[in-house]
């Protein structure tokens, strides 16, 4: 009896055209991801790939929460309330410019991680680790299938009226928004970093 745990034996194939698809993969801005976006099929795809993410204890540490189109405008109040929140001289243009965010991209997700949920002996790092090979594997398949992605952070995400507008629980924490759309244009892709920058090895000499 075979005792490989995969579910199917290795394509040889694999190595090339798993190594083409990560190396694909780039940051398009929001503002450079337009409709299409990617349908109802093709976007249940992607966050299924999200579930092979590795998951200490499976705990299940991270969720998505969609933005449809019907709550982009409360999502723009959101991060207008919030830049007010931290900078009460903030301008009407710069409320308007934290506002127009909300509407980037086909497709809008706010990337949620639980930092107590379950096993407590399953440190944030573990779950922050989980969360962010699921969402490469969003990114991934979004690429496969020829659409673009990228990663946004900024303050508004630790804001008191982000929080409340999205019900989280105490424990829980908003570490990204994950856009995806059809590219509208390309910037070159920056050079990577070899494999040197940042591998080293134990007990070598500088």
């Amino acid at each position: 009896m075979s005792t490989n745990p995969m579910p199917h034996a290795p394509r040889t194939d694999w190595p090339q055209v798993v190594g083409e698809l990560i190396q694909a993969r780039q940051t398009i801005l929001p503002r450079r991801l337009v409709a299409p976006g990617p349908d109802q099929e093709q976007f249940h795809a992607m966050l299924e790939a999200a579930s092979a993410a590795p998951d200490h204890g499976q705990l299940l540490p991270w969720r998505f929460v969609l933005v449809p189109e019907a709550q982009r405008a409360a999502l723009a109040e959101v991060f207008a309330q919030a830049l007010t929140e931290r900078d009460a001289l903030a301008t009407d243009e710069q409320r308007e410019q934290a506002r127009e965010k909300a509407f980037r991209a086909p497709r809008l997700l706010l990337l949620v991680v639980d930092a107590a949920c379950g096993d407590s002996e399953v440190d944030l790092s573990e779950r922050l680790l989980s969360a962010g090979a699921a969402v490469q594997n969003v990114m991934l398949v979004a690429t496969a299938l020829g659409f673009g992605s990228a990663l946004t952070s900024g303050k508004a995400l630790k804001s008191d009226t982000l929080r409340r507008a999205l019900a989280l629980r105490e424990p829980e924490q908003a570490v990204c928004f994950l856009s995806i759309g059809t590219v509208a244009s390309r910037q070159p892709v920056p050079p990577r970093p070899a494999v040197a920058d940042y591998l080293s090895t134990w007990g070598s000499h500088p």
